[in-house]
């Protein structure tokens, strides 16, 4: 520059100096550092989620191909089999059946679930109720159990040979229903999910019932309001967001169920080796030996759950956005 357009621009006798390498790799190392923070998890995720992903789609879109009438190394060979693995798996008839199992059992337990959920949240954050924390330590506390002890602890209480509930109703002289057979199991597995998981849904529910300001409230009772009516009008429509979330939870559970019929298998023969999706896919992939329609069994109810997933929370935000428009 100048003398002329030093002056011009105000900067006559100001001296530049050139950022040093010291500085440099200064810089360089604080904005190298969020990725080296982020490299053991995305190793993780690598190795333990996308990589078996893409391993099972890689599966799904093969087949194994015996040729001539040999046992040898030969005989067996891995061929592309493109969609046919997946034609087979939608035109299959127990996973069929084992899908409208599932619908039938998530319209007894996602309901009940979320209702008992909130119902419990909104008792809690009452003022007159007493022992909060050990009340919410015990609805919680199912949560904690696995869901295999769940289940064989709930299915011995269903056996009439061991239940104390079909002694008493013995002495009673009451009919004993067979809960592990027919309708009455839907019943029963549903009732185990819902005592696992109800504990669950209440934090999440109560959680967001605590951030409720405390304005909100007085202002409610300044108006009146009785407490039926501030928790109707008020902290209900209030957790929307946090029903939406335990509903969406619930969903992806009830899809996936697998732990509680298989676990109850053993008890009654009401329950098959394909009572449900993901049980028919443990099926073929075990007992079958056809691991590539297990994987695109699998990967056809990855689908699905993404699928109604995204839909339910496109919709929401939708009807979130309309009422705040409105």
């Amino acid at each position: 520059m100048t003398s002329a357009r030093r002056k011009a621009y105000g900067v006559e006798g100001a001296s530049y100096a050139r950022p040093s390498a010291t500085s440099t790799r200064t810089v360089g190392r604080a904005r190298s550092a969020p990725y080296v923070f982020l490299l053991p998890a995305t190793i993780l995720f690598a190795l333990f989620f996308a990589l078996p992903i893409g391993y099972a789609v890689w599966l799904s879109l093969h087949k194994v191909q015996v040729k001539g009438l040999g046992l040898g190394s030969g005989a067996r060979t891995e061929v592309w089999a493109g969609l046919e693995n997946y034609t087979d798996s939608l035109t299959d008839s127990e996973l069929l059946d084992g899908a409208l199992r599932v619908l039938g059992y998530g319209a007894i337990v996602v309901p009940v679930m979320l209702g008992l959920a909130l119902l419990f949240a909104l008792m809690l954050d009452t003022d007159r109720v007493r022992l909060a924390p050990v009340t919410r330590l015990a609805i919680f506390l199912p949560y904690a159990i696995p869901g295999v002890v769940a289940a064989m602890l709930w299915g011995f209480l269903y056996l009439p040979d061991v239940s104390p509930f079909y002694f008493v109703l013995d002495k009673l002289g009451m009919p004993q229903p067979d809960l592990l057979d027919g309708g009455p199991l839907y019943v029963a597995l549903s009732n185990i999910a819902v005592w696992g998981g109800t504990g669950f849904n209440m934090i999440v529910i109560y959680t967001s019932l605590r951030a409720i300001p405390a304005e909100v409230h007085e202002a409610a009772k300044l108006d009146g309001a009785t407490p039926l009516q501030t928790a109707l009008r008020i902290k209900i429509p209030m957790v929307v967001p946090s029903l939406v979330l335990t509903f969406f939870f619930s969903i992806i559970a009830t899809l996936q169920v697998f732990s509680e019929p298989t676990t109850l298998k053993p008890l009654t023969n009401s329950v098959s080796t394909t009572w449900s999706p993901l049980m028919k896919v443990y099926q073929d992939a075990f007992g079958k030996g056809d691991i590539h329609s297990a994987a695109a069994t699998a990967v056809i109810i990855a689908l699905v759950t993404l699928a109604l997933s995204f839909g339910f929370l496109r919709a929401a935000n939708s009807r979130t956005k309309q009422e705040a428009a409105q």
